[in-house]
C-alpha cells in the first residue's frame, strides 16, 4: 500500500499541499490516514481490474472512493490538521497522546 500511495496517489492526485488541501509527508504516522488510504487502495485494486468490474470501474473508484477520501484526509479538521506547510517544509505535529489518567488499565 505504501508504494501505491507514494508512487501513484501522491504524484498523480495530491499535487502541492496548501492550507486548504493538506497532506503530510509522514502520513504513515497518522492512524486515521492509514485506515482511509488502506480502504482506498483496496477499492483501487478491485475497481481498476476490468476482469472484476468492467471498464467503468476506474470512474466509480474516482467518484465513490477517491474524491470522498481525499476530501476527508485534506480537510482543515482532518488527520493532517496539525501538519502545516512552511515556506520550504512541512512542520509535522501529531496529536498529543492520551493522558495517562484516561487509560483503561489500572496502575
Amino acid at each position: 500500500m505504501a508504494e501505491w500511495v507514494e508512487g501513484v496517489l501522491v504524484p498523480g492526485y495530491l499535487g502541492e499541499a496548501s492550507q486548504d488541501a493538506r497532506w503530510c509527508q509522514q502520513w504513515t504516522e497518522h492512524t486515521v490516514a492509514i485506515a482511509r488510504l488502506h480502504a482506498l487502495w483496496l477499492a483501487w485494486q478491485e475497481l481498476t481490474d476490468p476482469a472484476t468490474c468492467g471498464y467503468t470501474g476506474p470512474s466509480i473508484w474516482h467518484r465513490d472512493h477517491l474524491d470522498p477520501c481525499i476530501r476527508e484526509l485534506r480537510a482543515p479538521s482532518g488527520p493532517f490538521a496539525g501538519c502545516i506547510k512552511g515556506e520550504r517544509q512541512i512542520h509535522h505535529r501529531l496529536p498529543s497522546r492520551v493522558p495517562s489518567g484516561w487509560s483503561t488499565t489500572s496502575p
